[in-house]
């Protein structure tokens, strides 16, 4: 099951809306709020590499107040 983690930026004063449409989608199985760079982390899995690339192209980068998004895959070692 490919898994990715998701560095998010939000538009000032737009962290908590960003963070409940997160927590709402259940395909994140796990919402950070952060200090620094990024305002949220989330933990993302889905049955295929096809389905991942959706849910980052035509999901979570259009969810308003979503300024930028950093994604790392993971991989198995």
């Amino acid at each position: 099951m490919p898994e990715a983690f998701v560095l998010f930026k939000t538009e000032p004063t737009k962290e908590r809306e960003v963070y409940l449409e997160l927590s709402g989608n259940p395909s994140v199985s796990e919402v950070h709020v952060l200090y620094g760079e990024f305002d949220l982390l989330i933990r993302i899995s889905s049955a295929d590499a096809k389905g991942l690339t959706g849910m980052l192209m035509k999901e979570f980068r259009q969810i308003s107040g979503v300024r930028e998004t950093q994604t790392m895959i993971a991989v198995d070692y």
